[in-house]
Parts: C-alpha cells; sequence; structure tokens
C-alpha cells in the first residue's frame, strides 16, 4: 500500500465550522488543508481575522497549503487587483502557502490569441503581489468547455513565457484533466493536484459538473488512481488534496469514515 500525502479542502465539510474542519482532518492524520473564500457563513467570507484561522491552524498542528480562490484571475482589472490584494494579505496573514487562480468559466475570453494574452497580463500584474508576501500563485485550467483556460500546458508556457517558474504552479485536478481530455501531465510545474471522483454511470463527460464530484471508489470513471500513478511516477511529490462538490458528501453524517475510506482505496490502487 503506497503512502500518499493527503490533503483536505474545505469544500469536503463545507458546513464545518474552521476549527471542526481542522479537528476532521487531524483526527485522519492529514497535515495539511485547503480553506475557502467562497463558503457563506463561513470562514473567510464572514469576515473571521487571519489571524484566529492561523491560530487555529497551529492548535492541530495543520499547514494551510492554500486559499482556495481568487475567480476571474485572468480577466485582469482593477477590481481584480484589489481582490487579489486582499486574499494575498489574508493568506500571508493566516500562514497558507499559496492562493489558487481560477479562470473566467462563463464562455467568454476563449478566443485563441485573447485567451493567452489576457492569461499573461494577469500573471504578470500578479507576479510582484505574490512575491512581496512570498505567496505562490496555484494556476487552475478548468476543463469544462465555456471555460477561457482549459490547458494545463497553455498555463505552463504563460508561466514561462513571464518568467514566473518561481513564483507559479499549476494546479492538476483530476476532474479537470478527464473533462478537458488533455493527456499532457506537467509533474514539475504541478504545486497541488485535487482529487474528486465521478461515479453516475450516466452522465456524459461533457455534461459532468461539479455536483456531480464525489470521493474517490471502486465507481470512480475518472481514473483517479491511474492520474495519481502518473503523476507520482513522473516525479511530482506533492499533496494529492480531497476536494468533492457533490450534496451527497457535504450531508454525510459519516464524512470521517467516507474521506478515510477514499483514502484507503486510492492507497491501495496506487
Amino acid at each position: 500500500m503506497t503512502t500518499l500525502s493527503f490533503a483536505l479542502n474545505h469544500m469536503t465539510a463545507p458546513a464545518l465550522s474552521p476549527d471542526a474542519f481542522f479537528g476532521l482532518a487531524a483526527s485522519l492524520g492529514i497535515a495539511a488543508v485547503e480553506i475557502r473564500n467562497d463558503l457563506d457563513g463561513n470562514a473567510i467570507i464572514d469576515g473571521t481575522p487571519a489571524g484566529e484561522i492561523k491560530a487555529l491552524a497551529e492548535k492541530h498542528e495543520l499547514t494551510i497549503i492554500s486559499i482556495n480562490a481568487l475567480q476571474r484571475f485572468n480577466e485582469w482589472n482593477e477590481a481584480r487587483a484589489g481582490e487579489a490584494q486582499d486574499l494575498i494579505t489574508y493568506a500571508r496573514d493566516c500562514g497558507a502557502k499559496a492562493l489558487v487562480l481560477v479562470p473566467v468559466n462563463d464562455g467568454s475570453g476563449q478566443a485563441d490569441g485573447e485567451r493567452q494574452a489576457n492569461l499573461r497580463r494577469a500573471l504578470s500584474a500578479l507576479k510582484p503581489m505574490l512575491e512581496d508576501a512570498r505567496i505562490t500563485g496555484l494556476v487552475e485550467p478548468l476543463g469544462f468547455e465555456i471555460c477561457s483556460l482549459r490547458s494545463k500546458t497553455e498555463a505552463v508556457e504563460a508561466i514561462r513565457a513571464v518568467s514566473g517558474e518561481n513564483r507559479f504552479k499549476i494546479v492538476h485536478d483530476t476532474f479537470h484533466h478527464h473533462l478537458a481530455g488533455e493527456e499532457k501531465f506537467h509533474p514539475e510545474m504541478t504545486g497541488l493536484v485535487h482529487i474528486s471522483g465521478v461515479a453516475d454511470p450516466e452522465v456524459s463527460v461533457s455534461a459532468m459538473r461539479d455536483p456531480h464530484r464525489v470521493l474517490v471508489d471502486a465507481t470512480d470513471r475518472l481514473d483517479n488512481a491511474g492520474q495519481i500513478r502518473t503523476l507520482l511516477e513522473k516525479g511530482y511529490a506533492g499533496p494529492f488534496s480531497f476536494e468533492p462538490f457533490s450534496s451527497e458528501v457535504h450531508q454525510s453524517a459519516e464524512i470521517k469514515v467516507a474521506v478515510r475510506e477514499s483514502m484507503q482505496f486510492l492507497s491501495g490502487k496506487v
């Protein structure tokens, strides 16, 4: 059985307070967590001070690997710059190592040439902000057909174009990798892996959406085990972070058991 380095995204149990969520991770032997700024009535969106989150993470002996996320980051404007600065400052003050960067996902900004230029502009603007705070920017391509950044290869090319290799990495999301139909892996530029499965046998790949994303087990259609194996064989040594969006998972009364079973399943398959 392979020992994988797992992490837990707050989306796994979004109703839990930060203290309870951190306690869940620690009880599973998971030492790394991702916090989010899109959980209504919860930190960060409810105004919980960064120092309070940092103290809770220290209490549970956890590393906050990222804040998830700056949305529409590749639609750079004055408002986006303000949002970015606020999140980067929060990340620095709570002890988070990185900020996840999510692209525009509404069908706009997809034209060839336009999307690459927009991406480079945003990365160029973010680079000094991240450097000042010593925070990593984690670019996360989305596999949805309407997304303005579907390709990890395109993301890596843009990072290199702005000489950002020391400040930016990419997120390999197993769900989005499958949806995008992208075969190439970039382990040397991968800073984080998000894992979730799709078990529904009826839904087509093009119709898969976040609510279909569950914890990975033997019914998984995305070949999470194969993706993880390939990443490890190619040299990736970072965390694999659970990020299920399904209400079925969120409402589970036995979330600790469910996550542990998924950890055991993946460790046994890889």
